[in-house]
């Protein structure tokens, strides 16, 4: 017996000195993979993407700083020893942050939206590889267009404010059907189409414009193609969904306005300068628009995703408009939904993933994008 507990004592010393190697060799494994995961700075950083992005990087595992400030001349050095950076809307991207990014070691830049006007992609090329989110919700955001169709037109937000005072008159709440009324979509992306199809099922007659018109997508949603002053002078709601260009900058102006139905609806959840404000707000005060509702405004960068209701407004242009009782404007919020937001995390983590595992960039912008052949889709980047 006094033999056989010996061999069982040095068995289970044996076993016990095989568990303890297997858990040091596993922890130095995982923490020289940690040691490998890049390091990404975060800026324009709030609470809803600290806890979108610390689930998503749960099946990352990347290290993850989040910073408060917007990205800009004075705050890029805080960048430095990260392996990339992400970026929001509002961010500047200039030249001379490029530089200073550059200088920092930053391979690549993620933006965790759509849109890139905020990037000079001039000065980036050659040096910092940018990916962005292509797509995310168009859904969230055609439906926060419907949304603000909707609310200006039964004037949701005047009754509500009403009902909480105990005023339940009508009077100033009148409406109108959208039935049968003819809406115009200008842009027919995946928002845009999203929209047309929804303001068809209302019952509208709806027109499109796009430089690339969808057949297809016409004949199936019933609705027309048409040129942009037939659009313009037909609708009774026009909604922008175009990409910011230097040829559609100002698309909405004193002259287009002049074109338009007296009383119409404008609503632009798409880029702030598709609209001239001044000129919307001399629309706006001869008449001949009804109601605007904005979701962007085009130097909303300084005001929009901040507290500022105990400061004074220094923008006068915005601060007129605020004043109109049939404008509604929200701050950029028509992609703020949960699923949009998770979509928005998962993509980002992934395109940085994508890079530093394989050096492709699948979700990469840069200037040369409508040159024919396009570099990344030879080489999996654009240089």
């Amino acid at each position: 017996m006094a033999g056989e507990s010996t061999e069982l004592y040095s068995d289970w010393r044996v076993w016990h000195g095989f568990q303890i190697n297997r858990i040091l060799n596993y922890k130095a494994f995982e923490q020289e993979n940690y040691m490998n995961k890049p390091k990404i700075a975060f800026f324009d950083t709030r609470p809803y993407d600290r806890e979108f992005f610390d689930i998503s990087n749960r099946d990352f595992g990347f290290e993850i700083k989040y910073f408060s400030p917007h990205l800009t001349i004075d705050t890029a050095a805080m960048a430095s020893g990260f392996d990339a950076v992400c970026a929001f809307v509002n961010d500047k991207l200039t030249s001379g942050v490029l530089d200073i990014l550059e200088s920092s070691s930053t391979k690549l830049i993620a933006l965790r939206c759509a849109g890139y006007n905020n990037v000079d992609l001039l000065a980036a090329y050659g040096k910092i590889h940018v990916v962005r989110v292509p797509s995310y919700s168009p859904h969230a955001i055609a439906e926060h267009t419907v949304a603000l169709m909707l609310s200006l037109n039964r004037k949701i937000h005047k009754a509500y404010a009403r009902t909480r005072d105990s005023n339940f008159t009508l009077n100033g709440l009148l409406g109108f059907d959208m039935y049968g009324k003819t809406a115009g979509v200008i842009g027919t992306g995946q928002i845009g189409k999203i929209v047309a199809a929804i303001l068809s099922g209302f019952g509208m007659k709806v027109l499109a414009f796009d430089p690339f018109p969808d057949a297809a997508f016409a004949g199936e949603k019933n609705i027309r193609y048409t040129d942009i002053d037939t659009l313009l002078s037909s609708s009774d709601i026009i909604t922008l969904h175009s990409p910011l260009t230097p040829e559609n900058k100002h698309l909405i102006n004193d002259r287009t306005i002049a074109a338009m139905k007296r009383g119409v609806m404008i609503i632009n959840t798409g880029r702030g300068k598709l609209i001239d404000t001044k000129a919307l707000i001399n629309g706006l005060k001869s008449g001949v628009i009804g109601y605007a509702g904005l979701d962007v405004y085009e130097e909303e960068s300084e005001y929009f995703f901040e507290d500022l209701s105990n400061s004074v407004m220094n923008d006068d242009v915005l601060a007129r408009l605020l004043t109109f009782p049939n404008v509604l404007v929200t701050s950029h919020q028509a992609f703020f939904t949960s699923d949009a937001l998770t979509n928005i995390a998962n993509t980002t983590l992934n395109n940085i993933k994508t890079y530093f595992d394989t050096d492709k960039c699948p979700n990469e912008i840069c200037y040369q994008c409508d040159i024919t052949p396009c570099r990344k889709n030879i080489t999996g980047k654009c240089f």
